[in-house]
């Protein structure tokens, strides 16, 4: 089954993710006409590779007008139409923010899936957390339906007693029957009373609990954890608890316009309806109030996994919503209107797709009396939403506010910035705690660990082993990493660099996030990347492998840098380890990395370049692992051999390298002997030839200049 109709498959609740992710930068239209195409194209190398964008981007376009061409509708043809115009418009000029638009699409999709089946399949533990939550949304559902049943009954007595006082003989009866009456009003009232009562313990001992917890679990899926769900049952919730209060409120209401008619000495309804009338509008008071919530928080739509960060003078989204549904007239006017959704069981809600920060246009409502302690990625800030509230005369103000975010004025502060809004939403579930950074908690390594697993699944769709996990809290606390209820506090996290480096362990780790998320998807997601293991567990890994066994783990010494390190066995038996310098996104802009680990040679004993990479870890053929992800063919020189070393290089020219027949046609040209050329000796019979990047109308030139440079910094350890 396609990925797309597992989507339509999905419920309600879930499908209401799906639709934020699909706007005007990319319509659901198209994703619905061109599922199957969408799916079977390659937008995450797209994403970063102008020349392949563009190729999908032409490619779309005629898609389209196929689709157009055989589309019966004439509205719907229309429609496509004014649709490949936009895309025209928007994407034409930079395809490429089109491949990123849809792939961050298609990605998020997945991640919803993946959600529901670890929902589905999870461990025990975690299927007996869901079996308590669902024997506590089954008890709120038989709470909720009692007091409907209960309110619902009160009214039919009610209006028992208004037909009997509509009987213009009722007013003559006789003392006792007077005596029937006041009971049947004292025991409605006493019905009542219990109904209140029941509906303020529910409100204080499980409405409200459950609605902080849908908050508390907001923050969560806010920094990558567990998708969320449960508003939908929460609308259900309050809509049906609201609905009780106001008909108790239209029965008090009837029995106020009985004593109107007619009363007498001792009536009950005069003495308790004030009192009930009183507890009744509380009620209604906070449920309205607390029913006010942010459904979707502050977001730019460039960064949809990294939530609550604003940049100043770029667009972001937001969407507030009403809980209780019901069919309210509204009355338009110039500020934003709350509509009713058809999706979300008519509540009233507003979304917000046109906000934008502007320097000096807004006031800062972070704590300014700290702000030389503070830099500008920790200083929260808050968006508050207003509305007021008309309903069988009463009149509340509500207000409710997005969880703290961070305003940043250049990309570059980004890192720093979603440091800071993770940290905050792990260690607290206060709405808004300004002033977090002014003091910071420490978090337990257990925490840590979790949240950082979570940012590896969301934006690279991967999460970390426990291995990995391990290796990293070495990393961070060194001799302390096997107590997970180790304390670290946010400057060691975030501020404070590694010893004997110049970034900090987040701006590390942040940097392998994006790594992964631009050049190294499909690799990762096979499960290939081994990614953190120290130098001696390498080498612990590789000792005992056969030749040519080799690993890819992410750089300790640079921002963003992946490499690959390598085994021989000499005659002697003694075991040498190769590794190559860190590869960082400027080189693999230019070449993928599957096709440099294809292409990578090294000269031995002067015989023909050969690809000393055999078999990735623990033994698994290197085409068979990564064939299905090259992505070009290796060209052919006269000879018939392949080209020449894709080896790590300081320069960043995308141009193809010269072929074997070319380089030898030049050395029978050139005017010196080359087999004179020095190169860096590797070992006693070892050396790098360099990948020549040539021009085409300068090879001769070029070719020289690359056998006269230094060869390529090869680290070799004995």
């Amino acid at each position: 089954m396609s990925q797309w109709k597992q989507i339509q498959n999905l419920e309600i609740r879930l499908l209401e993710h799906v639709d934020y992710l699909y706007d005007d930068n990319f319509p659901m239209d198209i994703r619905q006409v061109l599922a199957s195409w969408l799916e079977s194209q390659d937008w995450d190398t797209a994403a970063s590779d102008e020349s392949l964008s563009a190729v999908l981007f032409t490619n779309l376009l005629s898609q389209l007008d196929r689709v157009r061409a055989h589309e019966l509708n004439f509205l719907q043809r229309h429609n496509m139409k004014m649709i490949q115009q936009q895309l025209q418009v928007k994407y034409s000029s930079s395809p490429v923010n089109m491949a990123k638009v849809i792939s961050t699409c298609l990605r998020e999709e997945r991640r919803i899936l993946s959600s529901v089946c670890m929902q589905e399949q999870g461990p025990l533990e975690k299927s007996l957390q869901n079996s308590v939550a669902f024997e506590r949304q089954k008890n709120m559902d038989n709470r909720v339906g009692i007091i409907r049943g209960s309110v619902q009954l009160m009214d039919q007595a009610v209006k028992y007693i208004e037909d009997m006082q509509e009987d213009f003989d009722f007013r003559y009866k006789t003392l006792q029957s007077r005596g029937e009456q006041r009971s049947d009003a004292a025991e409605i009232l006493s019905k009542m009373d219990v109904a209140v009562k029941e509906i303020e313990d529910l409100m204080t001992s499980q409405l409200s609990p459950e609605l902080q917890d849908w908050k508390r679990r907001q923050q969560i899926a806010a920094i990558g954890g567990p998708l969320l769900t449960g508003l939908d049952q929460l609308q259900n919730w309050f809509t049906l608890t609201a609905q009780s209060l106001f008909q108790i409120k239209r029965q008090l209401d009837k029995l106020g316009e009985l004593v109107i008619k007619v009363t007498y000495e001792c009536d009950p309804i005069p003495l308790q309806k004030p009192q009930l009338e009183e507890r009744v509008k509380y009620l209604l008071y906070h449920l309205i109030k607390s029913s006010f919530v942010v459904e979707k928080q502050p977001c730019m739509p460039p960064h949809p996994q990294k939530p609550l960060i604003i940049k100043t003078g770029v667009q972001f989204t937001t969407k507030v919503r009403y809980l209780p549904s019901r069919q309210f007239f509204i009355l338009t006017n110039n500020t934003k209107v709350m509509d009713i959704e058809d999706y979300s069981n008519g509540c009233l809600s507003v979304e917000f797709r046109h906000l934008r920060f502007c320097v000096g246009m807004f006031v800062w409502t972070c704590f300014r009396v700290f702000q030389g302690l503070l830099s500008v990625t920790e200083e929260l800030h808050s968006l508050s939403f207003e509305a007021c509230f008309t309903v069988q005369g009463l009149t509340i103000d509500l207000e409710t506010s997005s969880l703290p975010l961070v305003v940043i004025s250049n990309v570059s502060q980004l890192p720093g910035g979603w440091a800071s809004v993770v940290w905050y939403n792990l260690l607290t579930d206060e709405p808004r705690n300004l002033a977090f950074f002014c003091n910071p908690p420490r978090a337990t390594w257990s925490q840590l660990s979790e949240v950082l697993s979570w940012q590896f699944s969301t934006l690279a769709g991967q999460g970390l082993t426990k291995e990995q996990l391990s290796t990293l809290g070495e990393k961070l606390l060194g001799q302390h990493a096997s107590c997970s209820e180790y304390h670290v506090s946010w400057s060691k996290f975030a501020k404070e660099n590694i010893p004997g480096k110049p970034f900090s362990f987040w701006m590390w780790l942040d940097s392998i996030l994006e790594l992964i998320r631009k050049h190294l998807l499909p690799v990762w997601n096979a499960n290939y990347i081994m990614g953190f293991v120290s130098k001696e567990m390498e080498r612990n890994l590789l000792k005992d492998r056969e030749p040519g066994t080799f690993l890819l783990r992410f750089s300790e010494s640079h921002l963003g840098g992946i490499t690959f390190t390598w085994v021989e066995h000499k005659d002697n038996g003694e075991v040498k380890f190769n590794s190559v310098e860190p590869y960082t996104k400027n080189r693999l802009s230019a070449l993928p990395f599957v096709d440099i680990i294809r292409d990578y040679k090294v000269i031995s004993d002067g015989v023909v370049p050969e690809n000393p990479l055999k078999f990735l870890y623990p033994d698994i053929p290197k085409d068979e692992a990564f064939g299905r992800l090259y992505n070009s063919q290796r060209s052919k020189g006269k000879s018939g051999t392949t080209n020449s070393s894709t080896t790590p290089a300081s320069n960043q020219s995308p141009e193809l390298p010269m072929t074997l027949g070319e380089f030898d046609l030049l050395r029978e040209q050139l005017c010196f002997d080359l087999d004179t050329v020095s190169f860096h000796t590797l070992s006693s019979n070892s050396y790098v030839l360099p990948p020549p990047i040539l021009v085409a109308s300068s090879r001769v030139r070029s070719a020289v200049c690359v056998l006269l440079q230094f060869p390529l910094r090869l680290v070799t350890d004995g």
